[in-house]
């Protein structure tokens, strides 16, 4: 589904719109057109393993090994 996030340029509302085509988009709190895409990032969840370019935990976060006493 086409969602997409805008910011209106009149009155600084954050919004969301189901887009298709070239359908014109108007501010839903003051009615403006002067509204603006904004860049939207997107977040996997449920892979079984890491997506590419992402770190992987290689242990404890209260020190660099990979187990510990505080680990456990």
């Amino acid at each position: 589904m086409p969602i997409f996030e805008y910011k209106c340029t009149s009155c600084g509302e954050d919004f969301e719109k189901l887009v298709f085509g070239n359908k014109e988009v108007t501010c839903p709190k003051c009615s403006s057109k002067n509204v603006k895409k904004k860049f939207s990032v997107f977040c996997a969840s449920g892979t079984e393993r890491p997506l590419a370019g992402t770190a992987v935990s290689s242990g404890c976060s209260s020190c660099s090994k990979t187990s510990c006493s505080t680990c456990r």
